[in-house]
């Protein structure tokens, strides 16, 4: 272990280190880490509006009324749903930071180029009817969280070099000394900012004309095609793994893009399963690949297996931010929920984490198949078990009641863990180094 750390000290790092100190990726870094909090807060309530408890939902219902779900999931859509649009401003205001241009404005240029991008248009059945209709004049929800994060974070980008450049050219109105600050600043912002809306508008323009007409099909369109190739296989598994994880890596909801070409394949895959249980429980199971193969073997704490990087931060991490993240992160990552540890270490952009996190899902990928295809371990059974549900009572539940289920996510968990366990390590020294560093700066200040 120690040889394997030294190794990627001198190898991984100084590559790791000059990516990382790139302005654009810490401003996309820092950015995402805006939202951290607000993804805790939603976690907790998405935790406790899917708890998988036999007749907490009816506990629940008698106590709150028959919509209770819906009303926990309020906080969800105040956090989670308007994700994108928080690391819009975000990403602008740090970049805007390091070029010492206001960051303020920056920022509030970038969510309005952010929204002119996004087409306010959503897809509505009403009740009765068999096709859906399109309602203009309404912004689509799901474009704000996760599946706009990418757009949001090129526009913020985009938006802060062209604010920043006009800004430095001088090219900007300015106002008599008497005016107040604030609305100085408004007036020197006018121009980049009309800039940056006339640029994003010509190419909203553009693509609308255009088979995809949104800049966020061009990124869902591209995806798709090829995703549907891939199919129940082996190595149509360990393609949708990867790009679930480089997508996930970049910032994109890696398992919302994935799955919404996969999904029907691996549920119809899954329903073939329970047919055949149901028929006859002891019966020899028709496939490996299943949503359930995924959720609760492969994603172990979410995707990247991340709740044993959550276990291995709380037991063996020494800096104090990434052990008090760890606490943060034990609850939600339980229940297979990582975003807090996405987005909060993060692992989104970090160069030396991203190894890891796109590693392991790989390794269990193949460690899961090669188990369940040759018989050591059950096959899941098709039964729905709720992705929330906590490891080991899913993979029980999930076999039909096989221990050896549970024994594939043992295994399964502690390779995760000795993966993750030395590229903690030098990430955790580092923040340690960071936070030393930062106590002697303020002991050398107070004296």
């Amino acid at each position: 272990m120690g040889g394997l750390v030294g190794f990627l000290e001198k190898h991984v790092m100084p590559v790791a280190g000059r990516i990382a100190e790139q302005k654009h990726l810490q401003a996309i870094r820092d950015g995402l880490i805006l939202a951290m909090p607000l993804l805790i807060i939603g976690s907790i309530f998405l935790v406790i509006s899917a708890l998988p408890i036999p007749g907490y939902p009816e506990f629940m219902a008698g106590f709150f009324g028959e919509q209770w779900q819906d009303k926990l999931l309020y906080p969800v859509s105040a956090t989670f749903d308007i994700m994108a649009l928080i690391v819009s401003f975000g990403v602008a205001y740090r970049l805007a930071e390091k070029y010492n241009v206001d960051p303020v404005s920056a920022g509030a240029i970038s969510v309005s180029a952010f929204l002119l991008a996004t087409p306010y248009t959503v897809a509505f059945t009403p009740e009765g009817a068999k096709e859906a209709i399109d309602v203009t004049g309404v912004i689509p929800v799901q474009l704000m969280g996760s599946q706009g994060l990418f757009v949001a974070m090129v526009l913020g980008l985009v938006a802060t070099e062209i604010y920043r450049y006009i800004i430095q050219k001088n090219i900007v109105i300015k106002l008599p000394e008497g005016v107040p600050p604030a609305v100085a600043k408004s007036f020197v912002a006018l121009i980049p900012g009309l800039v940056v809306i006339l640029v994003v508008w010509a190419v909203r323009l553009l693509i609308e004309v255009t088979s995809f007409e949104s800049i966020h099909n061009i990124i869902s369109t591209l995806l798709s095609k090829p995703l549907g190739l891939l199919g129940g296989s082996l190595i149509g598994a360990l393609i949708a793994v990867l790009l679930v994880h480089l997508l996930w890596s970049t910032g994109l909801h890696g398992a919302a893009i994935v799955g919404g070409v996969m999904g029907p394949i691996w549920l119809s895959l899954m329903d073939e399963n329970r047919q055949a249980f149901q028929a006859d429980a002891s019966a020899e199971l028709p496939n490996v690949i299943t949503q359930q193969f995924f959720d609760l073997w492969v994603y172990i704490g979410g995707s990247g297996a991340t709740l044993a990087l959550v276990v291995v931060m709380i037991l063996r991490a020494k800096s104090a931010q990434v052990k008090s993240l760890g606490r943060l992160a034990i609850g939600p990552g339980i229940f297979n929920i990582n975003e807090p540890i996405t987005f909060g270490m993060p692992i989104v952009l970090n160069p030396l984490l991203i190894i890891p996190f796109v590693l392991i899902p790989l390794v269990l990928t193949i460690t899961t198949y090669v188990a369940m295809s040759t018989g050591l371990v059950a096959k899941p059974s098709g039964v729905a078990v709720p992705w929330t549900t906590p490891p080991l009572i899913s993979g029980y539940l999930a076999t039909g009641g096989k221990i050896s289920g549970i024994v594939m996510q043992a295994i399964n968990f502690v390779i995760a863990i000795g993966i993750y366990y030395p590229f903690l390590r030098i990430w955790d020294k580092q923040k340690l180094k960071e936070e030393q560093g930062a106590e002697s700066s303020a002991e050398q200040a107070a004296v």
